[in-house]
């Protein structure tokens, strides 16, 4: 039997479009695609609210977790400070949230939370444009999370 699942993956431009970036981000771009992974999923939940779909809905959700919990993992306490624990106080807020929000079928907090991580993606965003100015004096990973990326492989670590 085929697996049409993964002929259609091939055949995904949004999905090879996301593939090719991961190869070609800096380890900062990496958090950035990540958090609009997140936003995307948080979207797609928010969707499946709206139309009463409970398959895109979960679909959407438990990605947008899965996600959450992948960026909090690799958090480096020990480095990042009181930045790592913010950030780990925000990921466990939202996770609450998501699943409050899930199990009363209310798309409004979706909405409010995918806004919200699109705009930390953007300051993200900002501290990629920074650290890819050697004039910033940034260093070239942040020290809130320790990242490595090797070629087509993103690994993370925290």
């Amino acid at each position: 039997m085929r697996n049409t699942r993964n002929m259609h993956d091939m055949n995904d431009p949004a999905r090879l479009y996301r593939e090719s970036a991961v190869r070609g981000a800096s380890p900062v771009g990496l958090i950035v695609i990540l958090y609009e992974e997140v936003v995307r999923s948080l979207r797609r939940a928010q969707r499946g609210i709206e139309q009463g779909n409970i398959e895109e809905r979960t679909l959407g959700v438990s990605h947008a977790i899965r996600v959450i919990g992948h960026l909090q993992s690799v958090l480096n306490f020990e480095a990042g400070g009181d930045v790592a624990r913010d950030l780990s106080a925000f990921y466990n807020a939202a996770r609450t949230q998501i699943l409050r929000a899930n199990s009363g079928a209310h798309a409004k907090p979706i909405e409010t939370l995918a806004t919200g991580f699109s705009a930390v993606a953007e300051a993200w965003k900002q501290v990629d444009r920074e650290v890819g100015d050697p004039s910033s004096g940034l260093p070239a990973i942040p020290s809130i999370y320790s990242i490595q990326a090797d070629g087509s492989t993103v690994y993370m670590r925290g």
